[in-house]
């Protein structure tokens, strides 16, 4: 039952494993506001002065035209969540999994309605945010009006005709280097370049949308994207998706 700060009360045994697809129905009517569109739920409970950094300044630094593509959300802090065993779906947990079984973040998600889960304990708040984008990334990426999506495709196809070396995150390298191991021809169409041309998307979008937010620095390492390669895939979200006021993406964005 939730306590009457806004928590879930821990049960009397920390062994109690709540499925998030359970949880994301019971939880959606009390849920407190973050603005019109996002609220949040703590089951995990997290000092009141940083609930701006957990809620109001990532929320608040996503683009008008982000917020108009994604459904209503709910934000959920659990204290762990497990990933799922045998034929159940993840769930939250008040004792840490083995790092095998830790799950960082999930969604459940609907027409109407994305209620998105992380693990709080014992995480970094900048690491939340890394997460929050991620989901949000996820969840526009099936939502993507045709010319972004045209845009895109362009874009990849560019870097892939100049054999252009690296990418953002691991899960887009990973799908970049099955692509080339094709025909040049096979590199720029079919089912291989539409899941890497979506998990890139995916990918440069939740560094976008974390860099509007907060100062992060891009690891430099030999499967990095080249800098002029990132920064035109960075202008061209930029171009379609452009920060809210008083936000920056570049440096020289910043008004002195």
């Amino acid at each position: 039952m939730p306590s009457q700060n806004g928590a879930v009360a821990p049960p009397a045994s920390n062994t109690t494993r709540s499925p998030v697809d359970e949880l994301a129905r019971s939880l959606r009517s009390q849920m407190t506001p973050v603005d019109s569109r996002f609220s949040y739920f703590l089951i995990h409970q997290v000092p009141e002065d940083d609930h701006k950094a957990y809620f109001d300044e990532p929320v608040g630094a996503l683009p008008p035209a982000v917020r108009a593509l994604l459904p209503s959300a709910g934000l959920v802090l659990a204290p762990y969540m497990e990933k799922a065993a045998g034929q159940s779906g993840p769930a939250v947990v008040f004792e840490k999994p083995s790092e095998a079984k830790l799950l960082l973040s999930h969604r459940i998600e609907s027409p109407d309605f994305a209620t998105l889960f992380f693990t709080a304990k014992d995480e970094q708040i900048a690491d939340y945010h890394y997460f929050f984008f991620e989901q949000i990334a996820i969840i526009l990426a099936s939502r993507l009006p045709d010319a972004v999506e045209i845009a895109w495709n362009r874009l990849l196809r560019e870097e892939l005709s100049a054999e252009v070396h690296g990418e953002v995150d691991e899960h887009s390298w990973r799908l970049k280097q099955s692509l080339l191991r094709r025909s040049m021809a096979a590199r720029k169409d079919g089912k291989l370049f539409r899941d890497y041309a979506r998990q890139s998307l995916i990918d440069t979008m939740t560094l976008y949308l974390h860099g509007i937010c907060c100062d992060i620095d891009v690891e430099s390492g030999p499967r990095q994207l080249p800098s002029r390669y990132m920064r035109k895939r960075l202008v061209t979200l930029k171009e379609h998706f452009p920060p809210p006021p008083d936000h920056a993406v570049f440096p020289e964005d910043v008004k002195g």
